[in-house]
């Protein structure tokens, strides 16, 4: 195991399109999504921990979830939780890890992970993060693990790679923006553009040398900080300071203006695990198709239903198809999975009428 391995998690998230289950209290990313035991942050830090050790290993989160990370995770030092007291977007809390991490070991190599990914094959991703870390300590380099389109998602960010380089690891061209389906189409059809994953490999050194570069004014935000990082005085500079800096992503503030970004095709299967239908995908299936989480089934004439209990419960079901049917605690969700787009908005009218009660 390589001491210089680093890994920076996020699970700051809320998760809304997976309402009712994750809620701005209890996000998808602290919940058992799939039945397997493990929550999804669990399952990010199990599927590292033979490349990247618990005690190099931090948690970005927002504050208010600082008992459910140390619940849930014992190993991990409660200095490596890093608290983002308002919320700012990717960039200044991964900015914010790098400071912390570069005082610790200058020579640090550093991935970077979203909690609430699913990999099936775990072996190929360590394996290509192994490679990135390789690549990363020879070569001034912000690399990205892309995923090989399988249909074409408008729900997903794209990079196009240069069709000219036959190296593994490919000069990024341009990130693109969440397309339209026609424009997904011709991006498939190129065959040089590859799913935005949000998994980033690079340097301590690299990462902060392009924010100093590209985000000049968070850059020197944080910097005056760094002499309180890793001390006693670190929460009080965050209160004082985070919510004075950009709310703006990675991609926006580094990818898209660094000129030393490249990216690795992973060999790797993978599913962010944003939706419903993302979740209905991963899961073993009936003869008509229905998956289940927890519940134990009792159907007639249910076809392509996701069904999901908290706890395992009988589920009578009749004459419904392609329907999401939750049983979470106080909210009974139905709902046509053709319309699982449409959560986030429906949540949002859920909140005006009843409050935070339900969500």
């Amino acid at each position: 195991m390589n001491t210089n391995y680093y890994a920076v998690i996020m699970a700051g998230g809320i998760g809304s399109r997976l309402w009712p289950v994750s809620t701005s209290q209890f996000p998808k990313q602290f919940h058992d999504m799939l039945g397997t035991g493990q929550t999804l942050l669990q399952k990010t830090v199990e599927r590292i921990s033979s490349l990247i050790p618990p005690q190099n290993t931090y948690i970005l989160t927002n504050d208010r979830y600082i008992d459910l990370v140390l619940e849930q995770l014992p190993k991990i030092s409660s200095t490596h939780i890093v608290l983002e007291p308002v919320m700012r977007n990717t960039a200044p809390c991964l900015l914010l890890s790098a400071f912390k991490i570069y005082k610790e070991n200058p020579n640090a190599l550093i991935l970077v992970v979203p909690s609430d990914h699913w990999i099936e094959d775990e072996t190929s991703f360590l394996d290509d993060v192994d490679t990135c870390f390789k690549a990363c300590k020879s070569k001034d380099m912000i690399l990205t693990l892309g995923i090989e389109p399988t249909f074409p998602n408008t729900g997903y960010g794209y990079i196009e790679s240069d069709k000219s380089d036959i190296d593994t690891i490919k000069k990024v061209i341009e990130f693109k923006e969440k397309p339209d389906y026609e424009t997904a189409k011709k991006f498939l059809s190129e065959g040089n553009y590859l799913w935005n994953a949000g998994i980033f490999i690079w340097s301590v050194k690299s990462i902060l040398d392009s924010f100093e570069k590209n985000m000049s004014e968070m850059y020197v935000l944080f910097s005056e900080g760094f002499d309180r990082f890793n001390t006693s005085e670190e929460n009080n500079f965050i209160y004082e300071n985070y919510k004075k800096s950009e709310n703006i992503s990675i991609d926006f503030a580094i990818l898209e203006k660094a000129s030393n970004v490249f990216v690795k095709k992973a060999s790797f299967d993978w599913n962010d695990l944003g939706t419903w239908g993302a979740l209905y995908s991963e899961l073993d299936k009936d003869d008509a198709q229905n998956a289940f989480v927890r519940a134990i089934p009792f159907t007639k004439d249910a076809k392509g239903n996701m069904i999901y209990t908290s706890s395992e419960k009988l589920v009578v079901v009749d004459g419904l198809e392609n329907y999401i049917i939750v049983d979470k605690d106080n909210v009974l969700f139905i709902f046509p999975k053709e319309k699982e787009q449409d959560i986030k908005s429906l949540l949002a009218e859920v909140k005006n009428k009843f409050g935070k009660k339900y969500t």
